[in-house]
């Protein structure tokens, strides 16, 4: 039944009738101002918000604490598939890139647990904010076409709901402007699911949600609470670190560290947050 409500909630989106109206892409329409509505193919504009969930590569688990953004233009799928291509949104910025802090930063020392809550936070922001400080930000790694997202596989929570691929820069002073884990040639590959994943071991399968629908104006519909999770995945070694006259000292440093490469099965990705789906052809009225 709840698969139902979900799939039932889907084609409301995709089926509200446009209607004719003057008013621009303001209030809880203003965040679908760069999807690509020149574009007659575009179907459905995506705007998919992480707040919360956590990327863990290796050894380093990084918490989500500031928002990621996926945006796009999404083409209706061809008959004998689920899966719509991304339409990169008029900013260009497919997935933004957000800075997420590294506990413990490049030494990864953090505070002990047994530390008083006030001690522990003041300790671990020093570590941050110092010249061991790093941050993670996760980035596209390759064209926006090559984002595939299957709206019914998030919805019902059958099969992969997001795939794209993913590098990883890490940004401290001491490793310049170009350590990544993963590369345009050699990303990492996510195939995230609203359902159980099935990863080689050790990890154990996990299960994501497909949130919970809501039709908030005429052809705008918000999704609350989805989760989105991928633990199957593999991750490559460090490479740009240290500049380039340093960075075959520096990415065997950032390898130790980091634990990397490290194979399927070893690392975890768990996105959570809200997706918001407007009809295209409704905001095409009203921009």
């Amino acid at each position: 039944m709840k698969r139902l409500l979900l799939a039932m909630a889907l084609a409301v989106v995709m089926l509200v009738p446009a209607t004719s109206a003057s008013a621009a892409l303001t209030g809880e329409y203003a965040r679908f101002a760069t999807c690509p509505l020149s574009n007659p193919e575009v179907g459905t504009c995506l705007y998919a918000e992480t707040r919360s969930g956590s990327f863990t590569i290796g050894n380093k688990a990084v918490p989500i604490k500031n928002p990621v953004v996926l945006k796009g233009g999404l083409i209706p799928p061809p008959a004998e598939s689920n899966t719509s291509t991304l339409v990169a949104p008029t900013d260009g910025v497919v997935l933004s890139k957000t800075p997420q802090p590294v506990p413990g930063g490049l030494l990864g020392v953090t505070a002990p647990t047994w530390w008083p809550q006030i001690l522990r936070d003041l300790f671990n922001e020093t570590i941050n904010n110092g010249f061991t400080g790093v941050t993670s930000t996760l980035e596209l790694a390759g064209p926006p076409s090559s984002v595939k997202v299957s709206l019914l596989a998030a919805f019902t929570g059958n099969g992969t709901a997001i795939s794209m691929p993913v590098k990883v820069k890490l940004s401290n002073p001491f490793l310049g402007n170009n350590c990544y884990i993963g590369s345009n040639s050699n990303p990492i590959k996510l195939n995230l699911t609203a359902g159980t994943t099935s990863p080689p071991p050790p990890n154990q399968p996990i299960t994501g949600s497909t949130g919970v629908p809501e039709l908030l104006q005429e052809g705008l519909l918000a999704v609350t609470n989805n989760r989105l999770v991928d633990n199957a995945f593999a991750a490559p070694g460090a490479n740009g670190c240290g500049g380039i006259l340093f960075s075959w000292a520096v990415d065997p440093f950032v390898n130790s560290i980091v634990g990397v490469p490290s194979p399927a099965g070893t690392n975890t990705a768990i996105l959570e947050g809200t997706t918001y789906l407007g009809e295209a052809a409704y905001l095409r009225t009203i921009q």
